[in-house]
């Protein structure tokens, strides 16, 4: 028995023409449907706007850029570098508020989170995005998996960093290689599994530890992070570290109170709060 492909009628539209109509094409292998999102928080930032966009693939669906209201020409820079970038005034303060702030605007399907310090090679997206459309729930950056590396890390911060990150596996059963990267991407939904209510730069640690207590499938990504190109940042190593710490601890904590809900034993109002 021969098999053969009929050849479309004169005047009918190919499907499959239609189907690749609603593909993005990534690379000569890759090609998806869902829409990315890339959500940039920025405050002053207008020098180094131009090397972020610069790497940002043109087959996103959108850039989100969360004005921290600069003084300088950040907005209208960006305006220039990407004309139909959606800007959003961010009305608290902190990179946490920002970026809850950027995630509320995004009507992709996959939502990156990139720093706009130029730090982060928006080249490094589609590896982040493979590892959605693969199955993961959440793609996490790191500088300390095999393939990555960083530019920007003082010994302080890397001790800090290895300490806060063995704590988290320990307490809560994760196998993160780092911590505390602002390099992330991840499906939309999981924003309903991950209630986030910080403002500081902790809001990174906060997703990291909620995924996992969401039970989310996480894969690390490689990522280098290259030095800020331009101005100073405003972390700082040991009061940003307490912070960190200080997340943990509470999130800890709401782990114990939940399982005591969960046994039907007494629950005082306020117990297990981080003060």
């Amino acid at each position: 028995m021969t098999s053969f492909v009929r050849p479309a009628d004169a005047g009918q539209e190919d499907p499959l023409n239609e189907i690749s109509r609603n593909y993005r094409p990534i690379s000569t292998h890759l090609a998806i449907t869902p829409p990315v999102s890339v959500v940039i928080p920025a405050m002053n930032e207008a020098e180094n706007l131009p090397y972020v966009f610069k790497t940002l693939p043109e087959w996103i669906h959108e850039v989100v850029l969360v004005d921290g209201n600069s003084t300088d020409d950040t907005v209208a820079v960006a305006r220039e570098l990407w004309p139909d970038v959606k800007v959003v005034r961010q009305l608290g303060k902190g990179k946490g508020d920002a970026l809850i702030t950027g995630f509320a605007a995004c009507t992709g399907d996959i939502i990156v989170m990139v720093d706009a310090d130029g730090s982060a090679d928006g080249g490094e997206i589609v590896s982040y995005v493979s590892a959605l459309v693969s199955g993961a729930d959440f793609a996490k950056g790191s500088r300390f998996a095999n393939g990555g590396g960083t530019d920007d890390m003082t010994p302080i911060r890397k001790l800090g960093n290895h300490v806060l990150c063995s704590v988290v596996n320990a307490k809560f059963g994760a196998r993160y290689t780092d911590l505390c990267y602002g390099y992330n991407a991840f499906w939309r939904h999981c924003l309903d599994k991950i209630e986030l209510d910080c403002t500081g730069f902790e809001v990174e640690t906060l997703m990291n530890i909620r995924v996992v207590k969401a039970g989310l499938k996480v894969q690390e990504i490689p990522s280098h992070e290259y030095l800020r190109i331009h101005g100073a940042s405003n972390l700082r190593a040991v009061r940003d570290g307490i912070r960190v710490l200080k997340v943990i601890l509470a999130e800890r904590s709401n782990r114990r109170t939940q399982r005591v809900r969960s046994r039907g034993l007494p629950f005082r109002e306020g117990q297990g709060e981080a003060s």
